[in-house]
């Protein structure tokens, strides 16, 4: 049998268990019971991830990030303490130099502004590319996606399957509140990246990302120029 028909399987049973109501220990618990060490977290250091992280602080399973060279440097400073208060290596993923260099030289440093096309290019050079090397050789693939965060992501279910990475996708925060995110993040003296409390409520890259005005959705300060409705990196692609 192969590795993917065999995850499949393995995916198919875990669907029979009703994680919705679990807590995110027994989740985890579970999760390491069917796979081990096959397991990673992605962290953009938001305050979901923050909290998936604190919930691994003990546990063997792998965490990494994607370094796209146009952080804030908010961001860089929090990865420094989250390491720190999980004692814990984060793995750090980079885009391919070459396609970088290629894109800038040929397009402009700042072309993602000029169309959605070069937009989605640059951000599949920089993100795309490397997180499918980040989770190359693991079964399980968790994320600090919740439903409040969009309409595209409200009738998602906690676990998925990864069509295009071959990889079981489980959110474990999916059906938590802003207010019990934060309220953990208090509880448990986690980490967290300064800009948050300065409007910014989904950080990516710098110059892509600005403050929300009050009374905006959660991703308008993500590529604010562009359709609001269509705002995806291409990082999470849900498959009906």
């Amino acid at each position: 049998m192969s590795t993917e028909n065999s995850l499949k399987i393995q995916f198919e049973e875990l669907t029979k268990l009703d994680l919705n109501h679990l807590s995110v220990s027994e989740v985890l618990d579970i999760l390491e019971t069917y796979f081990k060490e096959k397991i990673i977290l992605s962290t953009s250091f938001s305050y979901e991830d923050q909290v998936i992280s604190y919930f691994l602080k003990n546990r063997d399973i792998d965490i990494f990030t994607l370094d796209t060279g146009r952080l804030f440097e908010e961001t860089y400073q929090t990865w420094t303490l989250t390491q720190a208060f999980l004692k814990k290596k984060i793995k750090a993923y980079y885009p391919d130099a070459e396609k970088i260099q290629e894109f800038v030289t040929d397009k402009g440093p700042d072309s993602f502004y000029q169309s959605v096309e070069l937009r989605k290019k640059c951000c599949h050079i920089r993100k795309v590319e490397p997180l499918a090397k980040a989770i190359k050789g693991y079964s399980v693939w968790i994320t600090g996606i919740r439903a409040e965060h969009s309409p595209n992501r409200e009738h998602i279910q906690m676990l998925e399957w990864d069509e295009t990475h071959q990889i079981i996708k489980i959110h474990p925060l999916l059906h938590w509140s802003q207010q019990q995110v934060l309220d953990c993040i208090q509880k448990n003296h986690i980490p967290y990246n300064p800009l948050h409390k300065k409007g910014y409520v989904s950080i990516g890259c710098a110059p892509c990302t600005r403050p929300i005005q009050e009374g905006e959705d959660f991703r308008a300060g993500r590529w604010w120029w562009e359709d609001p409705n269509k705002k995806e990196c291409g990082l999470h692609v849900h498959q009906s």
